[in-house]
């Protein structure tokens, strides 16, 4: 391995930090943003730099929803590939009252990129429940998390103080869960205040796991809307960084992202 799987690691929300989509407020709904740092789950997955991003999503009276969102990533975290994340998903949303219930699935797909013959397509399934500006997820993955395998673990993962020193082989990742909770607070028309909270737990590779955390403000100025977000992490930075032309950086270190995101 000669960089980590940035992938482990869902404007602010969607567009700060790819979380799991949300069902839209219209029939049919497109969004875009510009990102100076793509954080999933608190790990960059574009080297600590910029990314593009965008979809479109349905959603029906009946409460069934479903979606595309997409966005640039680094070829050095994900090896081989196009240099994009596409988002499909799908599911069932119900409010009763202030209360709301969401039950779905995703798959993250990143087209060619491969570690010896081997992907980091993920499938998770998910389910979760609010209360007016409060919400949680938890996810649980029914395939390899984001490609973490035998084959990763040897071929990919290696300590950045030591890089002879690999991840030990335990065979599939599968049943990794990852805990969602998230606050949307408005202050005013236009003003409002995000925070969140996640906890990754690893199937098999406990090295891996860790808790991720933002605070941010969004603002909406006729429509855009612009935001920034203190976004930190618990990850190792023995396991989690990223090797590139500047040397290897820690993807899940402390940073100031800033959004600029559209819904039309």
């Amino acid at each position: 391995m000669k960089r980590p799987l940035a992938a482990i690691l869902l404007a602010l929300s969607a567009s700060v930090m790819a979380q799991a989509p949300q069902a839209p407020t219209t029939p049919v709904a497109g969004n875009g943003a510009v990102v100076t740092d793509y954080r999933f789950r608190g790990i960059s997955q574009t080297y600590l730099g910029p990314a593009v991003q965008g979809g479109v999503d349905y959603a029906h009276a009946s409460g069934v929803y479903f979606g595309n969102w997409n966005s640039s990533v680094s070829g050095l975290v994900f090896t081989g590939g196009s240099g994009i994340e596409m988002d499909f998903y799908g599911g069932v949303k119900k409010s009763f009252g202030d209360v709301g219930f969401d039950a779905g699935a995703i798959y993250y797909w990143y087209p060619k990129a491969k570690v010896a013959g081997d992907d980091f397509n993920n499938l998770e399934v998910y389910i979760g429940a609010s209360w007016r500006w409060i919400s949680g997820k938890i996810f649980y993955a029914l395939d390899d998390y984001f490609g973490v395998n035998s084959t990763q673990a040897i071929n990919y993962w290696a300590r950045r103080d030591d890089r002879s020193i690999a991840l030990q082989d335990r065979g599939s990742s599968k049943g990794t869960t990852y805990l969602d909770l998230n606050a949307n607070i408005p202050l005013t028309r236009e003003l409002g205040v995000v925070a969140h909270y996640g906890i990754l737990s690893m199937k098999k590779y406990d090295e891996l796991d860790y808790q991720d955390w933002k605070i941010g403000v969004t603002y909406d100025l006729q429509g855009w809307v612009v935001g920034a977000a203190y976004v930190d992490t618990s990850a190792d930075p023995l396991w989690y960084y990223t090797d590139g032309s500047v040397g290897p950086k820690d993807s899940g270190r402390a940073t100031i992202v800033f959004s600029v995101s559209k819904t039309f």
